[in-house]
């Protein structure tokens, strides 16, 4: 079975995200073929008229395909941009174009902030939809009719033969996940190593680590009790403990670091404690209880408990599937 696929671009595209996307589909192409099986991905870059293209990091990607709906793939990939609208606006006949192809396609997606040509082309009307983080709002602004996660905690959302992804990144994710649909697990978890990021994110996992949190806190002694807690996860960071290394009350500090962090003490330590795990588990061959207890579970079935929630995985499934083989 052999999957066309174009991957929209346009001025200003964001040219990681292009790239991204091609990456997976031909390194799917490279793991097919060594295991003898048949099909693939055809995958071309594909714009208003064919030659180069300049990306918003000024250096051009050559559109191969023009934009055609007596053209059309299996697959539409449309990449976001920085001046999203603008582009939109200047690009307006690519909108014109999935109004068209819509019925035609057979999975469109939307990597970042292309969400906003599947709105604009009427695709998204009723339907969950994902984005970037700083356009989520503007984006739910625009497009009242659909229903836009404002909080952004969504790695990519599916709807039907429409997916949306969340920042640069998550457009790996989403197409990691394509490929599992298209030609299973194994191949997907191939070209995974190969890219050295995760076979699988949930979609309900935030766009933000609990170390990217913390850099982002404004508030210095906010900041260095959030360094302190990830170096310490092992410890009892109950809420009393933390918020008397500040000389606080609980009510303040619980206030305060919700305020700066937009998440609770409770949470932030769940995430890190699930991060810290999950790289044990991908990167060594400690015992289960031993990882527990480092990242501060105390127990396996804590653990377990947490991972089944977060991520519907078992530590062990996880380090199955994820982990460092070694011969």
């Amino acid at each position: 079975m052999e999957i066309t696929v174009d991957i929209i671009i346009y001025p200003g595209f964001k040219a990681l995200e292009a790239i991204g996307a091609l990456s997976v589909f031909k390194y799917a192409n490279i793991h097919l073929e060594e295991r003898g099986r048949s099909g693939g991905y055809d995958v071309k870059l594909t714009s208003s008229a064919v030659g180069p293209v300049m990306s918003e990091t000024h250096i051009p990607l050559y559109a191969e395909k023009k934009l055609s709906s007596l053209n059309i793939p299996h697959t539409a990939v449309i990449v976001g941009a920085w001046d999203i609208e603008g582009a939109v606006s200047d690009a307006s006949d690519i909108v014109e174009w999935l109004k068209a192809s819509t019925k035609v396609l057979s999975r469109t997606i939307a990597l970042c902030s292309g969400a906003f040509f599947l709105a604009q082309a009427g695709l998204l009307d009723g339907k969950r939809a994902t984005t970037h983080w700083a356009v989520a709002d503007t984006l739910q602004q625009s497009f009242p009719s659909v229903d836009v996660d404002v909080d952004a905690d969504c790695i990519f959302v599916r709807q039907g033969d429409i997916w949306t992804s969340a920042g640069v990144t998550a457009g790996l994710d989403l197409a990691l996940a394509v490929v599992e649909q298209d030609f299973g697990p194994d191949i997907a978890l191939d070209v995974a190593r190969d890219l050295v990021v995760y076979l699988r994110r949930q979609g309900g996992q935030s766009q933000f680590s609990s170390h990217l949190v913390s850099h982002a806190t404004q508030h210095p002694s906010m900041r260095e009790m959030q360094n302190w807690m990830l170096a310490n996860l092992d410890q009892d960071l109950a809420s009393p403990k933390l918020a008397s290394r500040l000389a606080m009350s609980v009510r303040n500090f619980n206030r305060s670091f919700k305020k700066e962090t937009g998440t609770t003490p409770t949470e932030f330590l769940m995430r890190a404690r699930i991060e810290a795990a999950r790289r044990m588990l991908e990167e060594g061959s400690l015992p289960a209880k031993t990882i527990a207890a480092s990242s501060g579970f105390k127990t396996y079935e804590a653990m377990r408990k947490a991972f089944q929630s977060a991520m519907d995985i078992t530590p062990l499934d996880y380090r199955d599937r994820f982990g460092v083989k070694r011969s």
